[in-house]
């Protein structure tokens, strides 16, 4: 995995120096913006680190940034820097997602508890996400029947039984007791509230059966 990078956007050339001396003492990678737009021209989604974002942006403001990166879908935790009195934006900048905010002048101290909280964050949130597509692809590996049989599985919870299943959908019970185990087997589920609780972390959504 790459090596995570703090991505600085803070207009106060004087605190882009600061910043990027103290982190360069500490090894961390650092990418330093003047300007919103400057740092959405550069960025590539998905690159490993934590963002530290300046409030009161000339032109595109921080929150408009943050709110921004939530609309195309981009995830990377944010750290808020402020000024004096811009507390009601720090509060909306926690709601919308950013994991904590500093008030200026703020201590070297802690920025890197900071940065050190949004990196354990972001390696976290990784973890969450390849876990979540290993679980997608042992789903999409289910056959259109197989994935029938799940969704009478789930939708009739622990008690829909090979035979009920089989009546639906007009097959023998034998078969159905095939296509379960190949379903357990497959999703790596080891009992039928273990399934359920796969399939909701994945998009899957199991279809109501149609009754008789």
């Amino acid at each position: 995995m790459d090596k995570p990078t703090v991505y600085l956007v803070d207009d106060d050339p004087g605190i882009r120096r600061l910043v990027a001396t103290a982190l360069s003492r500490r090894g961390i990678a650092l990418q330093a913006f003047d300007s919103a737009r400057a740092f959405l021209n550069d960025y590539e989604a998905g690159q490993p680190g934590c963002l530290v974002l300046d409030l009161g942006l000339p032109g595109m403001s921080g929150l408009e940034l943050q709110q921004e990166l939530t609309r195309n879908s981009i995830v990377i935790p944010i750290i808020f820097v402020s000024g004096q009195g811009k507390i009601a934006e720090s509060v909306q900048a926690i709601k919308e997602g950013a994991i904590d905010f500093l008030e200026k002048p703020f201590s070297l101290k802690d920025l890197f508890q900071r940065i050190d909280e949004a990196f354990d964050a972001d390696s976290r949130q990784r973890l969450e996400q390849a876990s979540l597509a290993a679980i997608q692809q042992r789903f999409e590996r289910l056959t259109d029947r197989e994935t029938e049989v799940m969704q009478l599985m789930l939708t009739g919870a622990a008690n829909a039984s090979s035979k009920e299943i089989a009546r639906q959908l007009g097959i023998s019970h034998r078969t159905v007791d095939h296509h379960r185990t190949r379903i357990m087997e497959k999703t790596g589920a080891r009992s039928v509230t273990e399934l359920a609780l796969l399939a909701d972390r994945t998009e899957f959504s199991p279809r109501q059966p149609e009754t008789c």
